[in-house]
C-alpha cells in the first residue's frame, strides 16, 4: 500500500515521475522572478534579468516545497474521516458538502498562500463560483477552509524547517 505522503501519489503528467507539482512550481517561479527582477532592477537592464532568473530558480523550489508538503490524496482521505468531528460541522451537511471548503484551504497553501488573511480573503471572493456542489454558504464554509489550510500549512512548515 501506498504510503499517504508517498510522491508517487503525485506523478508527472508526462514522464510517470514521482514527486511532480507543476502547478505549485510554476506559481513559485513566477513569483520568485517578479520579485528577483525588481530587486535586481536597482542594477539596471542587466541586474533586471539575472535577478529574474535566479528568482525563479528560488520561487520555483518553494512552490514545488509548498507542493509536496500538502498532499492532496492523504488530505481528502483524511477530511472524509474527520470532518463530523470538527466543532462547526452541522447535521444534515454531507462530506460532500464540506470537501469543496477543505480543498480551498489546502489549495491554497499549495499555491503559496501562507497568510490565513490573503487565503480566506481570496476564498470568500471565490466562494460562490467554485463551491461545486456544496450546499454551504462562506459564513459556514469559512471555518472549514481554515481548518484545512491550518493542517496543510502546518505541514509545509514541517517539511520545510530544515
Amino acid at each position: 500500500m501506498t504510503h499517504p505522503q508517498d510522491p508517487k501519489l503525485n506523478p508527472d503528467p508526462i514522464t510517470d515521475e514521482p514527486g511532480a507539482h507543476p502547478i505549485g512550481t510554476g506559481i513559485g517561479a513566477a513569483g520568485g522572478a517578479l520579485t528577483g527582477a525588481a530587486a535586481g532592477s536597482v542594477a539596471g537592464p542587466v541586474g533586471t534579468a539575472v535577478g529574474g532568473v535566479v528568482g525563479a530558480v528560488i520561487g520555483g523550489l518553494a512552490g514545488k516545497g509548498a507542493a509536496e508538503a500538502v498532499n492532496p490524496t492523504a488530505e481528502d482521505a483524511y477530511w472524509a474521516d474527520a470532518y463530523q468531528r470538527e466543532p462547526y460541522f452541522a447535521e444534515g451537511y454531507t462530506y460532500d458538502d464540506y470537501a469543496p471548503a477543505y480543498r480551498a484551504g489546502y489549495q491554497s497553501v499549495r499555491d503559496g498562500l501562507v497568510d490565513w488573511d490573503d487565503a480566506r480573503s481570496d476564498w470568500e471572493r471565490r466562494w460562490q463560483q467554485e463551491r461545486a456542489q456544496s450546499r454551504l454558504g462562506w459564513p459556514e464554509a469559512e471555518p472549514a477552509v481554515k481548518a484545512a489550510w491550518e493542517r496543510a500549512n502546518r505541514a509545509y512548515k514541517q517539511t520545510n524547517q530544515g
